[in-house]
């Protein structure tokens, strides 16, 4: 059988977000909702498919990736990463539906027929927390893994959500550093540990303060997740600064890590972004890596298609491992065309016209036109860490030229209030 690749094809689609994700999404992550199909057909006439989430992940598919895999041997070249998401996930469907062995085979050996499987969102108001978490608990999940941020009160958010959830339904809480340093984080960790749903918390101060981490993680009862490789993984393992870890990447990137972690006793998630495309390949890679014991992140369901036929389907917080050939899921073909786009466009941040608030417990307000303004803001120390009392909300165009003016003088820089402008 000839394993040589005869053609790709990269077809550019634009997925849409659910209402909650898409109402949450714009100021920080509009593009996420674009993507690149990659398909493979091998000289012995198999197709096979994966997909690029265009503007986040660990690898996009260029030209020269694509001159570099057609005229070769699909088997030789699917552990190579630096391939791009897309593609390497194409290359190990075609093989495994080539040689009728399903994507896992050719990863390792099975050690779980159900992989654990979160369901994820940004940050985002208690209450639309609640209605996203209702419709986790509907579909099977056991597991919600979210983002805390210094622009809304965090108790607030857990006081609204936790009353809602089960007492089986855990919560996640990634912080991505934004708690500054040890001062801020012992206490307000303390505080949220109160919430017997919370059970893991992702980098709460930067990953490379080990003395921070080390002393944190000896003051909370939950549990501390560390991005693998900061500090160096020896660093980590030696001084024990968290308890397990976020592993991602391509496929002989994850596979190696996820065995360092296997040979440390250390659990993780496996984080892959993307549509069900992405989500079934993460579902073969969790069946093979021992210590893939945390739920992984996949992000699949912040869409109104999950791209493949049969849906994801889960069940206790887990999802059953494809055992035909290949991913061993279909391509939803008729999503594809719906969703196809001419060509691939640039980057859409920030959302064009938006107007943010960030309301303090002081009262005062400062003024926004998009993420990275007040990210910066608070992680530099020029604003108030978690500040009881904040949230952030959008500021509505009303047509008014107080409106423009506002927006036009935010998208130079902040603008700070005592109060408020609108």
């Amino acid at each position: 059988m000839n394993l040589n690749v005869k053609s790709v094809e990269r077809i550019p689609i634009s997925v849409p977000f659910r209402p909650v994700p898409a109402r949450n999404m714009i100021r920080e992550l509009p593009h996420w909702t674009l993507f690149e199909i990659c398909k493979v057909t091998l000289e012995c006439g198999v197709t096979g498919y994966g997909e690029t989430m265009q503007y986040y992940t660990w690898g996009t598919v260029s030209d020269a990736s694509v001159a570099q895999a057609v005229g070769r041997n699909a088997a030789e070249l699917m552990w190579d990463d630096s391939l791009g998401a897309g593609l390497q996930m194409a290359l190990f469907d075609t093989v495994g539906r080539a040689t009728d062995t399903p994507v896992w085979a050719l990863l390792g050996r099975k050690c779980r027929e159900r992989p654990l499987i979160s369901w994820w969102d940004i940050d985002m108001p208690g209450e639309d927390w609640v209605l996203e978490c209702q419709q986790a608990v509907q579909e099977g999940y056991t597991d919600f893994k979210t983002k805390a941020r210094p622009w809304f009160d965090l108790d607030v958010q857990c006081r609204t959500l936790c009353p809602t959830l089960p007492e089986w339904f855990d919560v996640d809480l990634d912080f991505n550093a934004l708690l500054n340093d040890t001062s801020h984080a012992v206490s307000l960790c303390r505080e949220i540990e109160k919430y017997p749903n919370v059970k893991i918390f992702e980098s709460p101060i930067p990953q490379h303060d080990v003395a921070g981490n080390k002393l944190l993680r000896e003051r909370t009862r939950v549990a501390i997740a560390h991005h693998f490789g900061s500090p160096p993984i020896m660093t980590a393992l030696k001084e024990d600064v968290c308890d397990g870890f976020v592993i991602g990447g391509g496929a002989t990137r994850v596979v190696r890590d996820g065995t360092v972690a296997a040979a440390a006793e250390k659990p993780f998630f496996l984080q892959l972004v993307g549509t069900g495309i992405t989500s079934t390949f993460a579902l073969h890679l969790g069946a093979v890596l021992t210590h893939a014991r945390w739920p992984s992140v996949n992000c699949h369901q912040l869409f109104t298609h999950h791209m493949v036929l049969p849906r994801i389907s889960v069940s206790n917080g887990m999802s059953q491992v494809p055992n035909a050939p290949g991913l061993g899921v279909a391509l939803d073909e008729d999503a594809v065309e719906q969703f196809r786009l001419p060509e691939m466009p640039n980057k859409p941040y920030p959302a064009p016209k938006l107007l943010i608030a960030i309301r303090f417990g002081s009262g005062a307000t400062s003024y926004y036109t998009h993420t990275m303004q007040y990210w910066d803001d608070f992680a530099s120390g020029r604003l108030p860490v978690f500040q009881p009392g904040t949230h952030l909300e959008l500021v509505p165009d009303d047509g008014s030229d107080a409106w423009r003016d506002l927006q036009a003088r935010a998208s130079a820089a902040a603008v700070h209030c005592a109060g408020r402008e609108l």
